[in-house]
C-alpha cells in the first residue's frame, strides 16, 4: 500500500508540473514560440511519465491479485480515490494541450 501511495504522489507531482509548463507555454506563445514549444514538449513528457507510473500501479495491483488474491479494501479505496483525482487533474492539462494546439494553427 505504501508503494501505491508513493507512486500516486509522484503522479500528482507530474500532473502539477505538466500543468505549470502548459501555463508557461500558453503565456509566452505569442512572444516566444520556440520557448512555448519547449514548455509544451516538457509538459508532454511529464504526462508520459504519468502514464508510465500509472502502469506501474496497475501492475502492482495485478501482481498482488496473482500472488495473494484480492487486495485489501483500503488499498483499492486509496487507489480509486487517487486515480479519480488524477484523471480529473489530467483532463485539465489535456484541455490545455488542445488549447495550445488550436492556437498554433
Amino acid at each position: 500500500m505504501k508503494k501505491i501511495e508513493k507512486i500516486s504522489n509522484r503522479i500528482e507531482e507530474k500532473i502539477r508540473s505538466a500543468e505549470s509548463y502548459m501555463r508557461d507555454a500558453l503565456a509566452c506563445k505569442e512572444e516566444d514560440s520556440a520557448l512555448a514549444d519547449a514548455y509544451f514538449k516538457i509538459a508532454n513528457d511529464e504526462m508520459e511519465h504519468v502514464n508510465v507510473l500509472h502502469t506501474q500501479v496497475t501492475n502492482i495491483i495485478s501482481l498482488y491479485r496473482k500472488d495473494v488474491g484480492d487486495p485489501p479494501k483500503e488499498m483499492l479505496l486509496l487507489y480509486d480515490l487517487l486515480h479519480k483525482k488524477h484523471i480529473e487533474n489530467a483532463a485539465i492539462v489535456k484541455g490545455m494541450f488542445v488549447l495550445y494546439k488550436e492556437t498554433t494553427k
